[in-house]
């Protein structure tokens, strides 16, 4: 006859093997949905308004461990020549190289290097390119809420940045009547691979 507490000692032995044997759950794989995301930003003109503009090609991908965020991962690449502000002799001129220099340097790329969980999305830490220029920047990457639409699963994301462009190497003789600090609007919806 079995003891109630040699048996709970199987019971456990077994539940062990069982959750060891059960695989540990995957990270969850989107690719950046171009048509249901945006990339924008907007800097002061003389201090008394707002241009404002966007990128028209990006992409990235991105990686979510809802048990362990830390293993989570976020990239963007965003292709410097297709800064859009509605005015094209404007544009031409953010790509020369007082401004995006978009021919030495084509891509502003972020990837991340740490994420935590926070209430309402993650914070994220990681480097960010612009102009030649790499520093490291943390913010908070707010949603996350995971749906499935005609076969899909998506999730979204959004966030806001400011950025100094002297920081990252714009020629501070250009800065003149456009103000220094930028403001990234990203609003990215992901797909499922």
């Amino acid at each position: 006859m079995i003891t109630v507490h040699k048996s709970c000692r199987i019971f456990s032995g077994l539940l062990a093997l069982l959750c060891a044997a059960l695989p540990a759950m995957a990270a969850e794989e989107y690719v950046y949905d171009a048509v249901h995301s945006s990339v924008s930003f907007k800097a002061r003109h003389l201090d008394i308004s707002w241009i404002h503009g966007r990128f028209n090609e990006v992409d990235g991908k991105f990686s979510i461990n809802r048990e362990d965020a830390s293993k989570s991962s976020f990239q963007l690449t965003i292709k410097a020549d297709s800064v859009d502000t509605a005015n094209p002799a404007r544009d031409e001129h953010l790509r020369q190289p007082d401004y995006f220099d978009t021919k030495q340097f084509p891509t502003i790329e972020f990837q991340s290097t740490k994420v935590k969980a926070i209430e309402g999305g993650f914070e994220v830490t990681g480097n960010f390119t612009m102009h030649g220029t790499t520093k490291e920047i943390t913010f908070k990457l707010m949603g996350g809420k995971q749906i499935e639409s005609r076969g899909v699963r998506r999730v979204g994301f959004s966030t806001e940045l400011r950025l100094k462009r002297s920081d990252f190497g714009f020629d501070k003789n250009a800065i003149g009547p456009i103000g220094d600090e930028a403001i990234v609007i990203i609003d990215c919806e992901g797909m499922s691979k």
